[in-house]
């Protein structure tokens, strides 16, 4: 099948996905002639891409159209629909024509359900980071790709210090590829743990230890963080967020709305299975307590974005919120 649809919010793996195939169907000596990148935002490019696709290949190889951050399965005129139904079901089998997108294709549409027929549809989504079964098997398939030998419990640790972000553990499981050369010996926690650095995944502990009032562990998880060169403006963006989503989901919670779906809308949840997950984290607090922290953590963004020290900065704030 010529056309695919990759969707979904791990960018990392659609790229992976895309230079796979790229690299699969291209001739490197022909690349300049037969390989096309467009941006999808426009309908234009839609159209230049369509053409494109239908564009016999020159020289050798096959021709490799690629359409980032495609619009089409959210919105689509009557023109460009009509280009799409003309020229979709023409493409050769030497074009390929990719087209990504973050976002979850609206099925409602004609487009979406066109493309459906003719495509290779494929969906990206980050694993949730409450799923650490799933979690763990990833990184027990790039370990196997990357010939790499880790113990039950450097699994673990990598799921902890690295969550969902597919491209954070792709760069460190390199890193450890590196280390571990021609020796292939199993890596355990203690052999990995000074070497992978711990970021977002920590920073989400960082704000489950506030909200805990745990504030010995949050001075302790900051000053890591802060020593594995983790800028202060993104921890504080890590708590923001969850901090925000955890007020949302209380408030509504609070005025007793039933269905996740609307309360996943108004938190900017992907995912409403996540909401019954999010609950359980705060059912010993109040949506009150939670307004009160917000304000603070405006307070420290705003001192980091004035110049202000930011271990001093972070402590300060981590003591307020505890």
């Amino acid at each position: 099948m010529p056309v695919y649809l990759y969707w979904g919010e791990d960018d990392f793996a659609i790229a992976q996905a895309v230079e796979s195939l790229k690299t699969e169907v291209l001739d490197p000596n022909w690349l300049d002639f037969n390989y096309h990148k467009l941006a999808g935002d426009v309908a234009e490019n839609i159209i230049e891409a369509l053409n494109q696709a239908l564009t016999p290949v020159f020289g050798a190889g096959e021709r490799f159209v690629y359409v980032t951050n495609a619009s089409v399965t959210q919105q689509c005129s009557e023109n460009l629909l009509s280009q799409l139904t003309q020229k979709i079901p023409l493409i050769p089998q030497t074009s390929h024509l990719v087209l990504t997108t973050p976002k979850k294709p609206d099925r409602r549409l004609k487009s979406t359900k066109l493309l459906e027929k003719y495509s290779e549809v494929k969906n990206f989504d980050l694993i949730p980071p409450w799923e650490t079964d799933k979690l763990c098997q990833q990184v027990k398939l790039v370990a196997e790709k990357l010939n790499l030998n880790l113990s039950q419990a450097a699994v673990v640790f990598l799921v902890e210090a690295i969550g969902n972000d597919t491209r954070k553990l792709w760069n460190e499981m390199t890193k450890l590829s590196i280390y571990q050369g021609e020796n292939n010996q199993v890596l355990d926690k203690e052999n990995i743990s000074k070497l992978v650095i711990s970021s977002t995944q920590n920073s989400l502990q960082l704000a489950k230890a506030i909200k805990d009032g745990n504030s010995a562990l949050a001075l302790s998880l900051a000053t890591d963080l802060l020593n594995h060169n983790e800028p202060a403006l993104k921890i504080v963006a890590t708590l923001t967020g969850q901090f925000r989503r955890w007020t949302i989901i209380r408030l509504m919670t609070e005025a007793r709305e039933k269905d996740d779906k609307i309360i996943a809308k108004l938190a900017e949840i992907s995912n409403p299975y996540r909401i019954r997950y999010l609950k359980q984290e705060i059912r010993h607090l109040n949506s009150s307590t939670l307004l009160s922290m917000l304000p603070i953590l405006l307070e420290l963004e705003h001192n980091l974005k004035s110049g202000n020290q930011a271990l001093s900065s972070l402590s300060t704030a981590i003591v307020l919120l505890c």
